[in-house]
């Protein structure tokens, strides 16, 4: 008489079934995804909400094409594979972020993180990752406050997470490539914030201070101050005593609009305001009114670079122009950034030895050399293991004949592969 199965040994049978479904797949050169995971999860944590909402304006669109991509799945040595994209907001919030990282993780057991969007989300998600062994891909953060924000170790780095974007040396570059191709005292009032990026951008040691000083600009620094903060008296006051004829800092879009409106209201007239952060996005520099005309900021990605998907073969400029097309609205530099996240994901997918094994992604991730629409990303060669480094050029914010303001690029000193359209202008 043969013996039921009962229940828990008819769970064991079926476990050791799949595993041995695996380790045959194996043997034979495919790569090992366990039979209870039907499709890989890819986790992104971004501020959808909230004062860094800029960021995450294209998001809905380049998640949506991404999808779209790869709705039929992929092949890896024979067999398809499916790929989920789970989304989740940080309001803006890092202790949000954190909390948002951890759910992917835990609950939503996903495979691969996304992150990015400045330090306020790409660090508290790299931490979780780095907690919870989870390999993870961020951008849109310079890679100091990204870095030593997270006690970084230049001589160990991280384990299981990597960045790529450019460095604050290379901002600051930029910025100055930009002032000393106009006439100005070289007195530069700096607008830092207390957060990650703030006072890594105003550290004594790292920072803007020692390298203005290096290149004979004068920094006056006021000191840190709130983000959102309704009152820059102080600052501005500092600035006009000592005759600042550039002011900079990386602060947000509501707090842009805030300095200004006041600083003109008190008769602070600076030559150049070129400032991270807050001038990267139409929307904000719109909202200045006749102010933002003759803004500059840093460009990390146009229409025009010279660079395409390795995801979907688009130019930089068919990438914008898709998105101009679907949501009627004006390019925005996070754009090809957040579509070279996913670039860089499914390619490290592409190459895993053994899918169910979060260290061969890990192992695949590190071991990336690809050309991306925002360029080519290949750790090995960065500053830090953990860091390789993107173009990145100087623009200029000029009234346009489709839009409002235009972005262009006046300076690629530092980005010669970036074509320039225009010298930069002095404001009013």
């Amino acid at each position: 008489m043969t013996r039921p199965i009962d229940n828990g040994r008819r769970r064991i049978l079926q476990s050791g079934a799949a595993l041995a479904t695996a380790g045959a797949a194996a043997s034979l050169g495919f790569p090992a995804i366990a039979q209870a995971t039907p499709r890989l999860k890819i986790g992104y944590v971004y501020p959808a909400t909230g004062p860094l909402a800029p960021f995450g304006e294209a998001n809905k669109f380049v998640i949506g094409a991404i999808q779209q991509q790869l709705k039929s799945g992929f092949t890896i040595g024979g067999r398809k594979v499916e790929v989920q994209i789970v989304t989740k907001d940080s309001q803006s919030s890092a202790n949000r972020a954190g909390e948002a990282a951890a759910d992917l993780i835990l609950r939503d057991k996903i495979d691969f993180m996304v992150a990015g969007n400045t330090p306020e989300t790409a660090n508290p998600v790299s931490d979780q990752c780095e907690l919870n062994g989870v390999p993870c891909v961020a951008t849109l953060c310079p890679w100091q406050p990204w870095f030593f924000g997270r006690k970084g170790d230049p001589a160990k780095g991280f384990d299981w997470t990597y960045l790529f974007f450019w460095g604050l040396e290379d901002v600051i570059a930029v910025f100055t490539n930009l002032w000393k191709s106009v006439p100005t005292n070289k007195v530069v009032g700096g607008l830092f914030p207390n957060d990650a990026d703030g006072n890594a951008w105003g550290d004594p040691a790292r920072g803007f201070p020692p390298a203005l000083a290096k290149d004979g600009f004068k920094l006056v620094d006021p000191g840190r101050f709130q983000n959102l903060t309704a009152d820059f008296s102080a600052q501005i006051a500092a600035f006009k005593k000592e005759n600042a004829e550039i002011v900079t800092g990386v602060v947000i879009p509501p707090d842009i609009k805030t300095f200004l409106t006041q600083a003109r209201q008190q008769g602070f007239r600076p030559k150049a305001v070129t400032v991270g952060k807050a001038l990267l996005f139409p929307a904000s520099v719109e909202a200045l009114g006749d102010l933002g005309d003759g803004m500059t900021t840093e460009v990390w990605w146009t229409p025009t670079v010279p660079y395409k998907s390795s995801l979907t073969g688009q130019s930089a400029k068919q990438l914008a122009d898709a998105y101009e097309a679907a949501t009627k609205k004006q390019w925005t530099q996070p754009i090809g950034f957040v579509h070279a996240l996913f670039e860089v994901a499914v390619d490290t997918f592409k190459r895993t030895k053994d899918l169910g094994s979060k260290a061969s992604i890990r192992d695949a991730m590190v071991a990336t050399n690809l050309n991306t629409i925002v360029g080519p990303v290949a750790w090995g060669k960065g500053p830090v293991k953990n860091v390789t480094k993107t173009p990145l050029a100087g623009g200029q914010w000029v009234r346009g004949k489709k839009y409002k303001y235009e972005l262009i690029v006046v300076d690629n000193q530092t980005a010669p592969d970036v074509p320039v359209a225009g010298k930069m202008k002095l404001i009013g």
